[in-house]
């Protein structure tokens, strides 16, 4: 599978590597990349609170897997760039993208399933229509549906 591009992502948050970011060997530890990648996620669904204001009380989302590719390493001081994007909706979850890049070169890409989640309940519940076309319409490369 080749890597993702800048063009397939609309929605891009900065990153500042912190010094406490390194491990032992002196690059950005692996955990740290599934952080970079929430706060990719979490800023992308931040943005339908705007048009929902039930999202995040009650309804929304929960991570239910997450795998990351390391393509290179990094090392303190570095400026990344998180790029997000929903690849799949399904019936009742998202398949979600996360591309950390370095320039313009990828050095990390996370895929993740996202279930939508009904608080109250506690159960998953099917992604809402109004949330499918918000999703539709923020994307530069359509979602697999």
């Amino acid at each position: 599978m080749s890597a993702p591009t800048r063009e397939e992502f609309r929605q891009f948050i900065p990153m500042t590597v912190r010094w406490g970011d390194m491990d032992a060997l002196g690059h950005v530890n692996n955990v740290q990349y599934f952080r970079y990648g929430e706060s990719g996620r979490i800023a992308y669904f931040d943005a339908l609170e705007k048009d929902d204001p039930t999202f995040w009380k009650e309804h929304g989302i929960i991570l239910a897997s997450m795998a990351c590719d390391f393509l290179a390493q990094v090392h303190y001081p570095a400026e990344l760039e998180i790029g997000s994007r929903v690849t799949r909706i399904g019936r009742s979850s998202v398949g979600m993208m996360s591309a950390v890049f370095q320039g313009d070169k990828v050095v990390a890409v996370l895929r993740g399933v996202l279930a939508w989640f009904d608080y109250a309940a506690q159960k998953t519940m099917p992604v809402p229509e109004h949330v499918r076309a918000w999703i539709r319409a923020r994307e530069a490369v359509a979602p697999e549906e």
